[in-house]
């Protein structure tokens, strides 16, 4: 086997501060792409990138059907891949959408998706995660801060900071109904997180984060420095962000649902190897062992 230098340790006795220690954006400035040098550049010092519309409203309808549809599917509901809120009983996120629904998986092939993930990741990209988020109104609980990269690292074995998300509004976000926050150049800094990393920790942290949850004084210094950033846009918006951005989303107790689709790319040349702080793998619809890039 080959042995992969732990560039960012985690899950140990004690929190730890490791300053990055890969590029933010992978790419050259001449990459093509649908993103330009100014908002590359803007990538590259605040973690993020906002896009007013990334989809059309037409589009928007067929995807929040399709959401509608397998959010009320009892197959897909009786599936590993969808989980359920602790409270409601009603379904939290559905995992690996881009397998279990074609329409999904055009999306994830679209080239103002997957484009826009390759010219910041500078190469080809296979998708590490994806799935629809659903927060109906009146209660459906929210995600508390964290790093995705610390996960992804300690429970999915991803060596470098080379992967990137995109969230992209399916329903209407409000300042008021739960909308993502991210602390604006936290991707610079890599935050080690204190406490082992129980077995089968997916099946408790994808309802409630445990294990990878900075300590509130950490999170503090840090909203102190870098400030919090609140994301709202109508249906078809979309956030772009850095996999070591300190994100969450508060709870939704307003009438108004926030629904999303939620793709993880990550680069073929950054596949996954063993965990680096967890005693198993977490399953594949959680964090792929398919390196296969998107075509």
């Amino acid at each position: 086997m080959t042995t992969v230098t732990d560039l960012y340790p985690s899950r140990g006795t004690t929190e730890v501060s490791t300053p990055r220690q890969d590029p933010v954006v992978w790419g050259s400035p001449d990459t093509p792409g649908p993103i330009t040098t100014g908002d590359l550049q803007s990538f590259e010092r605040d973690g993020f990138l906002a896009i007013d519309q990334l989809i059309a409203p037409d589009e928007v309808t067929v995807y929040h059907r399709e959401l509608e549809r397998l959010v009320t599917d009892p197959a897909i509901r009786a599936d590993e891949r969808s989980i359920i809120e602790p409270k409601s009983k009603e379904i939290r996120s559905v995992f690996e959408v881009h397998k279990i629904s074609e329409v999904f998986a055009n999306l994830v092939r679209d080239e103002r998706v997957v484009g826009r993930a390759r010219q910041i990741l500078g190469s080809d990209v296979y998708v590490h995660q994806s799935r629809i988020n659903v927060k109906p109104g009146f209660g459906a609980s929210g995600f508390y801060w964290h790093s995705d990269f610390e996960t992804w690292h300690a429970e999915d074995g991803l060596p470098n900071m080379r992967t990137v998300s995109v969230s992209i509004a399916l329903t209407e976000n409000h300042d008021t109904n739960g909308g993502l926050m991210i602390m604006p150049g936290s991707h610079r800094t890599f935050l080690g997180c204190a406490g082992a990393t129980p077995k089968d920790n997916y099946k408790q942290s994808l309802q409630m984060q445990d294990a990878g949850t900075p300590s509130d004084e950490a999170l503090t210094a840090m909203a102190s420095e870098y400030g919090i950033k609140l994301f709202t846009g109508r249906a078809g918006s979309a956030t772009w962000f850095d996999c070591n951005c300190m994100h969450g989303s508060g709870d939704n107790i307003t009438p108004f649902p926030r629904s999303n689709v939620f793709i993880v790319f990550n680069s073929v040349e950054n596949a996954a190897v063993e965990p680096f702080a967890a005693p198993i793998r977490r399953p594949e619809f959680i964090g792929a062992r398919d390196f296969t890039p998107v075509r």
